[in-house]
């Protein structure tokens, strides 16, 4: 297994909170907790970074990310949609995530929205995607050696900011992607007529 195959492997890409992860009994917040360490320890950064917290929860419930727990109480819903701020946290504002889950959020709440469907097909996009990404990582190094082979001086760490430098900016291009979509969503903020009207605010 070379250096690239050893990241790819350490991002354990496969990870994710499957519906049949989630207890048909609605649960704690110290249980939802335990739930998500449990699925995503490994891919933590450090041994001491948090994957969810207490106070992330309050936060998100705080900021209206999701509908309101009953009793103190996280149903299978709570669960799906922590999954999904979890899952847009590394990449958006809360106040750009707020706007993304509120429809789901009001739909779910109502009662006439099949979020565990639309879960499904989240978690069927998001295989998809990981297979993608693999597949554009080896592509990216490939081209990094392939635009460098030829250059003098470079050692096998220069080649490797390089291929930093590549990601992190699809990374951006990703992002500013997901963020101008987020701003067409209907029924937010500084948009008039249906088209979107920016407003600074993240």
């Amino acid at each position: 297994m070379n250096e690239l195959d050893e990241l790819l492997a350490k991002l354990e890409l496969d990870q994710n909170i499957q519906l049949e992860d989630i207890p048909g009994i609605d649960l704690y917040m110290d249980q939802v907790i335990q739930l998500f360490e449990n699925k995503f320890k490994g891919t933590k950064r450090s041994e001491g970074d948090k994957i969810l917290t207490k106070t992330m929860i309050n936060n998100y419930a705080k900021g209206k990310l999701f509908f309101p727990v009953k009793n103190k109480k996280y149903s299978k819903e709570h669960i799906i949609l922590i999954s999904l701020i979890y899952h847009l946290k590394g990449a958006l504002s809360i106040g750009d995530i707020k706007s993304i889950l509120g429809g789901i959020n009001e739909k779910s709440e109502e009662e006439n929205f099949d979020l565990e469907q639309f879960y499904k097909s989240y978690l069927h996009l998001y295989e998809k995607g990981a297979e993608d990404f693999k597949r554009n990582v080896e592509e990216m190094e490939r081209a990094v050696h392939a635009e460098l082979s030829d250059a003098e001086g470079y050692s096998a760490d220069l080649k490797k900011v390089m291929l930093i430098l590549s990601l992190a900016n699809i990374s951006n291009l990703y992002r500013r992607a997901a963020e101008q979509l987020t701003d067409s969503l209907p029924g937010l903020p500084g948009q008039e007529d249906g088209n979107t009207k920016k407003t600074g605010q993240k």
